[in-house]
């Protein structure tokens, strides 16, 4: 399939801004790319929902401390729980980026999201961030019921990096003995660091997301080339994901991440866990933000609620 006409035209206006000299992701400063981030996506994130509850808590991580953004949906509860990852390759993003995301997924879901402030490359470099995740969904299942949270049912979800995260957080609770996690929603997610699937080889130049961009992104993240093998930065190494829970794992036609997305996908299921994956046709990296303008943001937000309610309705409450 093409391009979708809204993708099209997007991804006509990013190359022609740097065919007029805008530089690139890999040109730039890492501070630059942070203002630019908010910049890009800003108008694209949709309405800002209003919610029941939103509240700041600080959480002790090693040598420090970070923020978690907790959303509560309208009800009773005990609600269902979302850790949420939020993408930028390691080094971008923030909250504020990803507060109107959390806001729609958790009226949509009636779930409490959980939007974790974790520590950025290269300031904090693997395996900092991955770290500050699992305590933060090992301080939910301990804590999340004093903020009328279920920690029985808990599901990891990102995009992009937090795609990463998803995955990689469920593997260290496995390596780890706990907490349990009841799901994991991968939004077209890094599985792997070797830069060499058929999709890089076919999107890694004028499709947004650039092979050069991921390259810069994984050397503020990694210390080492070696560190592109260890499973919690390319789970699709890890030599067992045997007992791993359910996934739901997007993957966009247009994105040099789809083969590795739908590779783990098929690694999973070879292990046993059961797996939804859907591709999004003639779709771009980073869509999920952008419900402004892809009727797939609405149409992956719609999957996550029935597959969430349908996985917490069978689960133990």
């Amino acid at each position: 399939m093409t391009l979708q006409p809204a993708v099209k035209k997007l991804v006509d206006q990013i190359n022609e801004a740097f065919a007029s000299g805008v530089p690139k992701i890999e040109e730039m400063s890492v501070q630059e790319n942070r203002d630019g981030l908010m910049a890009f996506y800003k108008d694209l994130r949709g309405e800002v929902q209003e919610v029941a509850k939103v509240e700041d808590v600080q959480i002790p991580v090693d040598g420090s401390e970070i923020t978690l953004r907790l959303y509560t949906p309208e009800g009773e509860g005990p609600f269902p729980v979302i850790m949420f990852f939020h993408g930028g390759g390691w080094v971008l993003g923030d909250l504020e980026i990803v507060d109107p995301i959390c806001r729609s997924l958790a009226n949509s879901t009636e779930c409490l999201v959980v939007s974790v402030d974790y520590r950025l490359a290269p300031e904090y470099k693997f395996p900092v961030g991955i770290e500050d995740c699992y305590a933060a969904t090992k301080w939910a299942a301990e804590n999340i019921a004093n903020y009328n949270g279920e920690p029985n049912r808990i599901a990891t979800c990102g995009d992009s990096a937090g795609g990463n995260l998803a995955a990689v957080i469920p593997l260290m609770a496995k390596d780890r003995g706990g907490p349990n996690i009841s799901y994991q929603i991968i939004l077209y997610g890094v599985t792997d660091f070797s830069f060499s699937t058929n999709s890089y080889l076919e999107n890694g130049k004028g499709c947004y997301l650039e092979t050069t961009a991921m390259r810069w992104f994984a050397d503020q993240y990694l210390n080492n080339d070696e560190e592109k093998s260890h499973p919690y930065a390319s789970p699709i190494l890890a030599e067992d994901l045997t007992g791993l829970p359910p996934a739901l794992v997007f993957t966009c036609e247009y994105d040099v991440l789809r083969d590795e997305g739908e590779a783990y996908a098929a690694r999973l299921k070879e292990a046993g866990v059961p797996v939804e994956v859907v591709r999004y046709d003639g779709q771009i990296h980073g869509f999920f933000w952008m419900p402004v303008l892809m009727s797939d943001a609405q149409d992956a937000m719609k999957r996550i609620t029935n597959a969430l309610k349908k996985q917490f309705s069978a689960s133990v409450k």
